[in-house]
């Protein structure tokens, strides 16, 4: 079990500090983030809180009992059991994974650096060039224009027109389509149109269909096509995987929705023995997130099409001379990261 390859590492923790990051990404979006960085014998370890209302990223507590040496077990069964919401409950629940995934990553990335291993080496595994999608929902010719290899995840909403989807189902670059039926409340909800899922599915004949919401319609809509739905959203750990509405062919990792180590690990050991392919999921990360999703990626889904690409690809205009798709291996591949 991958868990128990990373359990018995030993870390020591003296501080913590924390570190908010803000950007403009595509879109328009104001993102903000909050890095953990946990210190200990000279060292740091470092994670990112994703939650993506800038509500959630307010009241950190500063003063968590940390310091200590324990096993990452110990200190993940602590953190597990700590309020990280001192100042009341988060605006949106999903924070609460998101927050104690900060903390986690911090910790496994500072155990692996006290005990001078990687990641892949304590799992016993090798890293490899990472393919990378890119995620966005502005025009993709601009990207084009600038490198025609590049491939995208986007976001069919119902403004997207028949006309719309032959141009970009012509440019044969476009690798994941999320229908987002299970966000509620945010700034990028996309109510259940089963007429949508069926042109879209017709339109990108080979693209992952991404969290359709399922209802008796959208079933309908997308009958024959179920060997192409991923999920992303539902998933929280393994237990997860027996609450979908059928058994799995691919899922989308996000690490922050897990909240622990544990359930993340033990999500990617079910999905190694149910034969799920499984490929990466970015959330606009700003700091140490996004390096650490690159290395999941390169040690679990290489050639998959992982929404990983380089944070710069984030950015509200297109750029030339950005890395391109795969990435290799960084020469230094210590702790949990891939930079």
């Amino acid at each position: 079990m991958l868990y128990d390859a990373l359990s018995g590492l030993e870390v020591s923790v003296e501080r913590y500090g924390l570190e908010r990051r803000e950007l403009v990404v595509s879109g328009g979006l104001a993102r903000v983030t909050t890095a953990v960085v946990l210190e200990g014998g000279g060292l740091r370890g470092h994670g990112e809180d994703v939650a993506y209302d800038p509500a959630d990223q307010a009241g950190h507590p500063e003063n968590l009992p940390l310091a200590g040496r324990w096993s990452f077990d110990e200190l993940s069964r602590h953190l597990g059991g700590l309020d990280l919401f001192p100042l009341g409950p988060p605006r949106r629940p999903s924070a609460r994974d998101y927050r104690r995934w900060a903390f986690e990553a911090a910790a496994l990335d500072l155990a692996l650096r006290q005990a001078g291993v990687s990641l892949g080496e304590a799992l016993g595994l090798q890293y490899r060039p990472v393919r990378f999608v890119v995620s966005t929902r502005l025009a993709i010719e601009p990207w084009l224009a600038i490198d025609p290899e590049l491939e995208f995840k986007l976001d069919p909403t119902p403004e997207w027109t028949a006309e719309r989807m032959r141009a970009l189902a012509a440019t044969g670059r476009v690798r994941v389509l999320d229908l987002k039926g299970y966000h509620q409340g945010t700034e990028v909800d996309n109510p259940p149109d089963p007429e949508l899922y069926r042109a879209v599915a017709e339109a990108f004949p080979e693209a992952i269909l991404e969290d359709p919401a399922w209802t008796e319609a959208t079933r309908a809509a997308l009958a024959g096509h179920e060997p192409r739905i991923a999920w992303d959203a539902p998933i929280h750990s393994a237990a997860d995987l027996d609450r979908l509405p059928f058994a799995p062919r691919a899922l989308n990792i996000k690490p922050s929705r897990f909240g622990s180590a544990r359930e993340l690990f033990d999500c990617l050991d079910a999905c190694r023995e149910r034969r799920i392919a499984c490929y990466g999921g970015g959330q606009f990360e700003l700091g140490p997130g996004r390096a650490q999703i690159q290395a999941l990626a390169s040690l679990f889904y290489p050639d998959a099409p992982s929404d990983v690409a380089p944070g710069a690809y984030n950015e509200p205009e297109p750029r030339p001379g950005l890395p391109r798709s795969p990435l290799e291996p960084p020469a230094d591949r210590s702790g949990f990261g891939f930079a």
